[in-house]
């Protein structure tokens, strides 16, 4: 018992109550009413410490888990979250235009948050225990498959949001070995896709010519053997993809999608309509300072000018009433977080705990980038929830659930 003292990771642990704890007092604040006492379940902040009460159970519970019982039954956990976004589409019940939620008897689910902890199961299984070479085509596609099920089963639910946090599994694969040309493939296609949003096609095309025709008369130069069929068919390619790029942007992407990522790109400006929520957030944080307006004392906060400030803009809360000073010790807490997470889990002698390991830190940090960027107005609106501090049950508990996992495969590391 002493040595599981001694092994437990507690710098984590500290760090995930007092995360817990400041989203509370900060939904407390963007959410206060005079009317309205604290011990109320009608509070969002009391439901909050109540979602945290809860975790903790939960976490204790998991710590005492044997640590084989994951790796067990993570394909049927990852099977199971497949079946419960799959029952979405029967009964799911449409919020905020996306049917993401189950409603039990007044209380909301959403599966989407917990399919992410299963597919972190699945992929740290897949990869440690069949013979996976992530550098062989055929094994990384395995790969893709596995992260693309419930990515595409969230998309079709109207959530484009939450599936982008799946590519955050890319990051594991490239520690696991994946070739660093994809990493630079991933590069040029998200540039060709953001330059297809924003220059003309025509235009497009003939820089996307040039280049080529560079390239190839520079290799030429070099190899007089160099062949110009590939520089033709990468040539169409590009044609091809920009081409789709438009298509899905103004023929799949809904209208308040193509809004926002118009606004991001700066083609569109509505500071009273769709770009409201985003033009006042960043009037809250500029207005913090370096020290802050105080606690329940954010006039940008009080008079509710942001919308769902307590969710997806928490961090224009924190902003306006801690400032500079707040907003560095909450990136500062996070960064301890995901590098203690990642510098531990090199000391696992166990594959499968170092793989889920990097899987839970690359979600955290892709889910705090992109919410802090959409806050400042550096990512479009996307709806990702600032992990432990954003109000919501599921999202809470999930990424709870995530970290006590993690510290039961730490607490036996060195098994």
């Amino acid at each position: 018992m002493n040595k599981k003292l001694f092994l437990f990771d507690w710098l984590t642990f500290l760090v995930y109550i007092v995360l817990s704890l400041f989203g509370i007092l900060n939904i407390y604040s963007s959410t206060f009413s005079e009317s309205e006492v604290f011990f109320n379940y009608s509070s969002p902040a009391f439901r909050q410490f109540l979602f945290m009460i809860i975790s903790i159970f939960i976490g204790v519970l998991i710590i005492n888990f044997n640590t084989n019982f994951f790796q067990q039954f993570s394909s049927l956990i990852y099977i199971f979250s497949i079946i419960l976004l799959l029952g979405l589409f029967i009964f799911g019940e449409t919020i905020r235009a996306s049917t993401s939620w189950y409603n039990f008897f007044g209380i909301n689910f959403q599966p989407t948050d917990f399919a992410k902890l299963a597919t972190s199961l699945a992929v740290a299984k897949l990869m440690s225990e069949i013979e996976i070479n992530i550098k062989k085509n055929k094994d990384l596609l395995k790969l893709v498959i596995l992260i693309s099920l419930p990515s595409i089963l969230i998309i079709l639910q109207n959530d484009l949001g939450s599936s982008i946090v799946f590519a955050s599994f890319f990051f594991v694969f490239f520690r696991e070995g994946l070739s660093y040309n994809y990493f630079i493939a991933i590069l040029l296609i998200l540039s060709l896709s953001l330059m297809a949003l924003v220059l003309p096609t025509t235009l497009l095309f003939l820089i996307i010519l040039f280049v080529i025709l560079f390239l190839y008369s520079l290799s030429k130069k070099n190899n007089k053997k160099t062949k110009i069929l590939p520089y033709i068919f990468t040539l169409f390619a590009c044609i091809i993809y920009i081409l789709s790029v438009n298509y899905v942007f103004n023929n799949v992407f809904e209208q308040r999608h193509r809004d926002r990522i118009n606004i991001f790109l700066g083609k569109e400006y509505d500071s009273k309509g769709i770009g409201y929520n985003l033009n006042q957030s960043i009037i809250a944080i500029g207005s913090g300072g370096f020290n802050g307006k105080g606690f329940l004392k954010g006039t940008q906060t009080k008079g509710d000018f942001v919308p769902e400030q307590h969710t997806d803009y928490i961090f224009s809360t924190i902003g306006e009433e801690w400032g500079f000073w707040g907003c560095f010790g909450l990136i500062f807490l996070y960064t301890i977080l995901i590098l203690r997470i990642i510098f531990r889990s090199e000391n696992h002698k166990n594959k499968f705990c170092r793989i889920f390991s990097y899987s839970i830190s690359s979600i955290l940090t892709i889910h705090f980038m992109i919410n802090i960027g959409m806050s400042l107005g550096l990512f479009p609106t996307i709806g990702i929830p600032l992990p432990l501090i954003s109000y919501g049950g599921s999202s809470f508990i999930a990424f709870s659930c995530m970290i006590f996992i993690y510290l039961n495969l730490d607490l036996n590391r060195l098994n």
